[in-house]
């Protein structure tokens, strides 16, 4: 891979780098980086190993909490607590918790369905 040269380096308090921005497109290319049509290991494992729902397991990925997922969605943190437990969640409250939760990554609607 040749070397990037199209970012931004943003430096922290203490002067040191602390982010960069760079273009999506060269972002996607990297190695390592989750892309849409992926599920990271740490999201099979939670599934797979903990047993927990796809929904659950992107939310804790994405270290995001139910209160923030119900936020997103509009609704109450129970009534999003209800849909995370949920045994087979409709398809349009899989797509409106995966645009909540995932937002570029919202195509994974049918892996979450699936796998749910």
């Amino acid at each position: 891979m040749s070397a990037l040269t199209n970012y931004q380096t943003i430096l922290g308090n203490d002067g040191k780098p602390a982010f960069v921005v760079l273009p999506y497109a060269d972002f996607v290319k990297l190695t390592g980086v989750v892309r849409p049509d992926m599920i990271p290991n740490a999201v099979v494992g939670k599934r797979v190993m903990d047993g927990v729902s796809m929904l659950q397991a992107w939310r804790e990925y994405l270290m995001l909490t139910q209160t923030d997922m119900a936020e997103r969605m509009g609704i109450s943190q129970a009534g999003y607590a209800q849909i995370e437990a949920a045994k087979r969640p409709r398809k349009a409250t899989l797509q409106k918790a995966a645009d909540a939760c995932l937002g570029h990554y919202a195509g994974a609607v049918g892996v979450l369905s699936s796998l749910g």
